[in-house]
């Protein structure tokens, strides 16, 4: 069996996604015995395909498609093509679905029931994946959480058995404001969206909605432009990059150079470089 061919998978944790775990596999050999789960299993293919006997049918899941399992329900699960899958999977429990679907109705309403067999859709697919990935990084806990809740929200707004109807969203320039405050306290500490919201008395789906709908971008893509735009003057300065991502609150170098890259289309290398 060549490399590319032997099973690999890591399960942990994010703190984001209380009582819950993530798994990051490829499969080859991997064949599920018959089981289930107390929360949902969301997995996102994303090589290969998967069969899985779920609720007397054999599905079939692809590159691009979501295998959702309820909870308990049980199902199966092995390889549908010659080279395996692999996939990001999250298992988050009935509560916090259950809560983020009562943030986007702004009422309780009850644990959101995904419809029988793989949901075939690359954008929301992509936007579970990529939540996943930012999770896993750990880079930035505002983007992660911010990734995690619109991506969930987005897959319970279409799939839901019971429609979850996003309530209707109000300005709100006192809360906008205070919201700005709190992400400018210190640029050089992780801040979660939940600690946000909660400054201001918000779920972190309606606070993260509002924000981005008030300012024009996501409350973490606000505040690292913040944050380049103020490295900038320690770069003309002739600062050491290094120096510079880790004084505005970028994890290390590499992280601080691509953040830079999409907002100027130049490494900050060259403006220290012009500096000097």
């Amino acid at each position: 069996m060549t490399q590319a061919l032997r099973d690999d998978a890591r399960l942990w944790r994010s703190p984001l996604l209380p009582d819950a775990e993530l798994l990051t596999a490829q499969y080859y050999a991997q064949e599920f015995a018959p089981h289930w789960h107390e929360g949902f299993s969301i997995p996102v293919i994303q090589r290969g395909a998967q069969t899985y006997r779920y609720r007397g049918t054999l599905c079939l899941a692809g590159v691009g498609s979501i295998a959702a399992i309820n909870p308990g329900e049980i199902h199966t699960g092995e390889r549908a093509t010659d080279t395996g899958w692999a996939y990001r999977a999250f298992y988050p429990s009935m509560a916090w679905m259950q809560a983020l679907a009562s943030d986007m109705a702004g009422r309780a309403v009850d644990v959101p029931w995904l419809p029988d067999g793989a949901i075939c859709d690359v954008e929301v697919a992509g936007e579970l994946a990529f939540a996943h990935h930012l999770l896993e990084s750990g880079d930035d806990a505002l983007a992660a959480e911010s990734a995690l809740t619109g991506a969930f929200a987005l897959l319970l707004s279409r799939y839901s058995r019971t429609k979850v109807q996003t309530q209707d969203l109000h300005p709100d320039a006192v809360r906008v404001e205070r919201m700005k405050a709190k992400l400018l306290e210190d640029l050089t500490l992780p801040l979660t969206l939940s600690e946000m919201a909660a400054a201001v008395g918000l779920s972190s789906f309606h606070a993260a909605r509002l924000f981005s709908r008030s300012v024009g971008m996501p409350p973490h893509a606000w505040r690292n432009q913040i944050r380049l735009n103020r490295a900038l003057a320690w770069l003309r300065q002739g600062q050491s990059v290094t120096e510079v991502a880790v004084a505005h609150g970028f994890t290390d170098q590499s992280h601080f150079t691509r953040h830079f890259k999409r907002a100027f289309g130049s490494a900050p290398g060259a403006l220290t470089k012009l500096s000097r």
